[in-house]
């Protein structure tokens, strides 16, 4: 393999950098799920800029349209205010998202990023309920600025605030007791104890799947069951549907599976479409209770993203055949993911839709396994709170060919890494 110069990145950039650290190279080109370095070698990209391109590397679709925008001198910097292309997209997202499932949303533009949209929920839900506290789960995983880390389970993580995270408790997630304990015992035991020294909390913020925290996918009657203890104890719903919205487990929203309507939602990472930053906070009407200006952004208007943001959901939503395409290459994923684990010993795998997750016992085997894909042409990453899941997110429109390509690397990857351990059939 030819080695790249990256030496102005270790010369200049800060340490904090960290996926180039795993794939090192240096790459210039990306179409669709294909990535190519400056040596000429492709990658099959099974990252996904971390679920930030849910529709591929300069989807045609979306780029024509940002072309002309911008040829035509569309508005770039908007800050809040009316444009035609936050017209068009708000336009969209009523029609073709909001509509059809009967959703009376309110939309709030933060800024640009995740984090920007889980801060301005978490000061919504104080705002709205004078109450302080935010509940969330073992392993979750929200962002990194001082809020969205409060409500973030990993230590490491955590750590890295340099001061007390405060106003926030954690509960454990659907399945963190292997079973042997039952769901909400204690979360319902000491909300309704009035000696418990537990206050009511604001809100309860969750992820249906929790990606950075290892794929731990919630069953939908947990889910069920942690929106009906909020709605009896007037506790508002968040939803954090950053990585795991728009389309990723199959429905636009995680959350439709299990037939529950949260309070608010946050969007990021795919929404914008093109992988421009872009993000919302989605919120039941009755919940606008901002005052004007009372939580702004400079960069909460970006208008290019709000273009490729409507074509992507005229394009991909308006019927279900994006749904059913990405449910069925999760079949197939989940199909073959599994017959792997069936036949190497300390390794399971868990997922929905198009997010899957290998589980080595043996952490150390999962950032194996990643290097050595790598070195054979494909890109995927580690999660969980040791890094022992190998996940998988590759673009929803990626094809069968790529996803069975794909799927042989990763497949002769543990084999190679694991082949001590018994041999995969």
């Amino acid at each position: 393999m030819i080695t790249a110069d990256t030496s102005i990145f270790e010369s200049l950039e800060s340490n904090v950098r960290g996926y180039c650290r795993n794939w090192p190279t240096v790459f210039t080109k990306a179409k669709g799920s294909w990535l190519r370095d400056e040596n000429g070698s492709d990658f099959l990209d099974f990252f996904a800029g971390a679920g930030a391109l849910n529709y591929g590397h300069n989807n045609d679709v979306l780029k024509q349209p940002l072309l002309d925008y911008i040829a035509g001198d569309g508005i770039t910097h908007g800050l809040d205010m009316s444009t035609s292309a936050k017209r068009d997209l708000l336009t969209t997202l009523r029609d073709t998202v909001f509509a059809p499932r009967g959703l009376d949303y309110k939309v709030q533009f933060p800024g640009p990023t995740g984090a920007n949209a889980v801060e301005a929920a978490l000061k919504l839900a104080r705002k709205i309920t004078g109450r302080e506290t935010v509940v969330s789960f073992t392993n979750a995983f929200h962002g990194m600025t001082l809020g969205a880390l409060s409500v973030t389970g990993n230590a490491a993580k955590r750590a890295g605030a340099g001061v007390p995270l405060v106003h926030a408790a954690h509960m454990p997630y659907d399945g963190y007791f292997d079973g042997t304990t039952a769901d909400f015992q204690w979360m319902e035991k000491v909300l309704d104890d009035t000696s418990s020294g537990f206050d009511r909390p604001a809100a309860v913020i969750v992820e249906t799947v929790q990606g950075e925290g290892g794929v731990n996918v919630a069953r939908a009657e947990w889910l069920r069951h942690l929106a009906g203890l909020c709605q009896a104890r007037e506790i508002l719903l968040i939803v954090d549907d950053v990585q795991m919205g728009c389309g990723r487990t199959g429905p636009f929203f995680s959350f439709e599976l299990a037939g529950i309507t949260p309070d608010i939602v946050t969007l990021s990472k795919s929404i914008g479409g093109y992988g421009l930053p872009m993000a919302l906070v989605l919120f039941k009407s009755e919940l606008d209770q901002w005052a004007p200006g009372e939580h702004n952004g400079t960069f909460r208007g970006n208008n290019p993203a709000f273009v490729t943001a409507g074509v992507a959901l005229r394009h991909y939503w308006s019927d279900g055949s994006l749904q059913a395409s990405t449910l069925a290459k999760g079949e197939k994923v989940g199909r073959i993911l599994g017959e792997l684990a069936d036949n190497v010993p300390g390794l399971t795998t868990r997922g929905r839709g198009l997010v899957h997750g290998l589980v080595f016992d043996d952490a150390s085997q999962a950032s194996k396994v990643c290097q050595v894909a790598f070195e054979r042409g494909l890109l995927v990453e580690t999660s969980g709170s040791t890094d022992e899941v190998v996940k998988l997110l590759p673009p929803l429109t990626i094809t069968d060919q790529e996803l069975d390509h794909g799927l042989g690397i990763l497949t002769g990857a543990v084999d190679t890494v694991c082949s001590g351990m018994g041999a995969i059939a």
